[in-house]
């Protein structure tokens, strides 16, 4: 399998089949421009199709595994109906594509995680995360619904009055709360998230290769269950980008404010 044509991924083979993917925008926290977010949908089809590739262990470079979408994607999506069109697909391809993909997919949440980088670190099969590091799903901040990957799994992972909370607050978080309320799978100290993703990683790329494949294919027919759910959150999302609120919380959080949402102007 040749990944070079990959821009902001980087592989690294490790023994036993494990395969170390690393997100590589460092300058800018690892946050999603639009090609970094279309190969993030492409690597769990390419990861599949790999037979060198047993597990698949993905982290982000320097401090942050993927600080959010980039706001100038944001700012190209308001009110553009083939920008969000394509956003929609991409987003949706990413969660499915990984629910998909029958090889284990272990993250290694080395800091903050945003959106589309919230998505991969949740939506992996095992999450290991820094227990120091605060996230949150920003959806609510900027002033669209929480899309993504959020409808699908919250409830699943950690129930749903914990989802609607942090959901519909977009309160931080941070990783010891998150093992804490089985949002992630293991919460540890910042210089074991991975080593411990490895030993991880080792333990099922020397096991049962198929008995593994179908428990995680099983299993994850309660993602399927839920694919439903998941396409209306990801519709009513982007219908958003339409509204006054998206631009008010874009322009917000490039001014490090609190937003004023019109559409909850005069109380």
């Amino acid at each position: 399998m040749d990944y070079s044509e990959y821009q902001y991924l980087l592989f690294e083979r490790k023994n036993d089949g494990i395969l170390l993917v690393t997100i590589n925008r460092p300058e800018k926290y690892n946050a999603t421009n639009e090609r970094l977010h279309w190969e993030l949908t492409q690597v769990f089809l390419d990861v599949g199709k790999d037979p060198e590739t047993r597990v698949m262990v993905i982290t982000g470079a320097g401090k942050a595994f993927s600080a959010g979408g980039d706001l100038d994607m944001v700012d190209k999506q308001i009110r553009n109906f083939k920008a969000v069109a394509n956003s929609l697909k991409e987003a949706s391809d990413m969660v499915y594509n990984i629910i998909n993909l029958d090889k284990p997919v272990i993250s290694a949440i080395n800091g903050v995680a945003v959106g589309a980088g919230l998505t991969v670190a949740l939506m992996a099969d095992i999450s290991i995360i820094n227990e120091e590091t605060r996230f949150t799903d920003g959806h609510i901040r900027l002033g669209v619904g929480a899309g993504d990957h959020a409808a699908i799994i919250w409830p699943i992972l950690c129930g749903m009055a914990k989802a609607k909370y942090y959901l519909l607050t977009s309160d931080f978080i941070d990783g010891r709360e998150a093992e804490r309320i089985g949002l992630v799978s293991l919460a540890v100290p910042p210089d074991q998230v991975m080593p411990r993703a490895m030993e991880v990683a080792t333990k099922l790329a020397t096991g049962p290769q198929m008995a593994i494949r179908w428990t995680k294919r099983s299993l994850n027919n309660w993602m399927r269950m839920a694919g439903p759910i998941f396409d209306n959150s990801l519709a009513l999302e982007m219908l958003a980008f339409f509204d006054d609120d998206v631009a008010e919380g874009a322009k917000a959080i490039r001014e490090k404010r609190d937003p004023v949402f019109p559409s909850a102007a005069g109380g």
